[in-house]
């Protein structure tokens, strides 16, 4: 436990007096996460409330649904369940099951948060689960920054407290203390491209290559995430330097500072710029990115782009114009 209270500290994760919501699907990972932060609770002065969402897809649900209430009875922590019907989202909004329950977890963890006043919300990733993403974002060709993985902190409201322990040290800890965890059987079928990175790729490269392989890439993070925030300083005092104007609609940016950059800070303030307009740059790949460079290096009239849904990049009077579309 106190490896994760290390963690805690290093990332300054909690502050004393914050009430906390606990995404808990019942699987080991939010089990341990529960129960340390309930074991800490009094060290920081914490208000704890537990968030669980039937998917309405695994016969097993409604039986995880039931251990999770019982579990937080058991220990005194308010309990807020959500039933969502997860593959009926995913056929009307034309996407992945996994990317609709992803959604409709966060949505459901914001409401909570709202609704008991909170300020943080904890969520159980782990060692195991950085280096899967990591491994995913190599083979969709991501560039440095997908080598961070997953951040044990983001827009200072999300918290993973367990980003340094190891899937393995979490069945240890329920082990030794005893807790009954569910096991999600979905997590043992090949279906989806995390399922095989855990179950088939991680383990040859354990088997054939390097048995410590999740801490080695792990390592690898923490040099990308170095790295990446230092050019994020850089990219930041630049975007200062050119920029025009913003409001919360359009964000105007000199096109003659711009096209003087170098090609890798450009590629960073375009995405920079997209998200201080619209809070996420989901949809905008390299090629959108590097469109949007030659549309700003090609300045013939006035031209624009619509490189994802929401944001509209246009050349106008020697500006660029990122403009929420």
């Amino acid at each position: 436990m106190e490896s994760i209270v290390k963690t805690i500290e290093k990332y300054n994760l909690i502050q004393n007096g914050d009430r906390i919501v606990i995404g808990v699907s019942g699987g080991p990972d939010s089990i341990c996460l529960l129960h340390i932060l309930n074991s800490i609770k009094e060290r920081y002065g914490l208000q704890l409330f537990v968030a669980h969402i039937n998917h309405m897809i695994r016969k097993n649900a409604k039986t995880d649904e039931e251990y999770v209430v019982s579990f937080c009875k058991k220990i005194d922590v308010p309990v807020y369940v959500a039933h969502i019907d997860v593959l009926n989202i995913a056929k009307k909004e034309k996407i992945s099951t996994e990317e609709a329950g992803r959604n409709e977890r966060y949505k459901f963890f914001d409401e909570v948060l709202k609704q008991t006043n909170s300020n943080k919300i904890a969520i159980a990733h782990n060692s195991n689960d950085k280096a899967e993403t990591i491994i995913m974002n190599i083979l969709r060709g991501s560039g440095v920054s997908g080598l961070k993985g997953i951040e044990p902190k983001r827009d200072n409201k999300y918290i993973r407290p367990l980003i340094e322990t190891s899937r393995e040290e979490i069945e240890n800890y329920c082990k030794f203390n005893n807790l009954e965890t569910r096991h999600d059987e979905s997590n043992d079928e090949n279906l989806y491209s995390r399922n095989k990175i855990r179950n088939i790729v991680i383990p040859y490269i354990k088997r054939e290559f390097n048995p410590n392989i999740i801490n080695t890439i792990n390592r690898l993070s923490v040099v990308a995430t170095e790295e990446s925030e230092y050019i994020n300083k850089i990219v930041e005092k630049e975007y200062n330097n050119i920029c025009i104007s913003e409001d919360k609609n359009e964000i105007k940016l000199s096109l003659k500072e711009f096209n003087s950059l170098d090609v890798v800070i450009k590629r960073r303030l375009i995405l920079y710029t997209a998200y201080k307009l619209n809070h996420h740059t989901k949809g905008i790949e390299k090629t959108n990115i590097e469109d949007i460079i030659k549309l700003c290096n090609n300045n013939i009239g006035n031209k624009f782009l619509i490189p994802t849904k929401g944001l509209k990049v246009e050349i106008k009077h020697k500006n660029i114009l990122f403009i929420k579309y």
